[in-house]
């Protein structure tokens, strides 16, 4: 399981401007996915005016889902940095569970490093086919909803992920450069005792907390 490195306490090699644009970075993501689960919550509750209506008074909402199409791009998207902190895309794990030191720092650095390349040809990407849909006037078919609110979340999305995925960069090339240095904000891959003894911890804080 992978999960987020947590900020350790002070000590005299510890980062602290990356540590502050992490927390900055984080409170975005926060905000970000926030609004992609309230996207989720309210077309949850849309679906089910649109079914009582049509079933019960015979009057759908119109546009259901024109409007359905266009909030997709929101959750799909809005949440990705948020999740790539936290460590919670799934990956396959199998060799980089039995590295350890400067090999798994080195690979984990070379797997971010092709996911920003990655990233990045989709910001370009997702950002021309944005203009593109402002400068023609695009909609959707129905009620005519313009499309490019709902294109230009995607480059902005995915511009959040990049920074997110750039800060990891460092944070690796730390490690790669010092192997007994202390991980800051990079996930981290720990076994079913560590992930059990974090749970625990953070129940038990949150039981303190009340």
């Amino acid at each position: 399981m992978t999960t987020n490195a947590s900020v350790p306490p002070q000590d005299a090699a510890r980062p602290t401007t990356y540590i502050k644009f992490d927390g900055a970075l984080g409170v975005v993501e926060n905000i970000f996915n926030l609004t992609a689960a309230g996207s989720i919550l309210a077309l949850m509750l849309l679906a089910v005016v649109q079914v009582f209506g049509r079933l019960i008074f015979n009057i759908p909402v119109p546009g259901f889902i024109d409007i359905t199409e266009q909030a997709m791009a929101v959750f799909a998207f809005l949440g990705v940095a948020y999740c790539q902190r936290v460590g919670g895309h799934i990956r396959m794990e199998m060799i980089l569970g039995r590295l350890k030191g400067r090999s798994l720092w080195l690979l984990e650095l070379l797997g971010v490093v092709l996911v920003l390349i990655v990233v990045g040809l989709l910001i370009w990407g997702s950002y021309y086919h944005f203009g593109r849909s402002l400068n023609l006037g695009d909609s959707t078919i129905d009620i005519g909803l313009p499309t490019w609110p709902s294109k230009v979340v995607i480059p902005i999305a995915l511009s959040l992920l990049f920074l997110r995925l750039l800060l990891q960069a460092y944070g690796y090339l730390r490690l790669v450069i010092n192997p007994e240095g202390t991980p800051y904000c990079v996930p981290l891959i720990h076994d079913v005792e560590e992930t059990a003894q974090h749970e625990i911890e953070e129940a038990l804080g949150a039981g303190d907390e009340k």
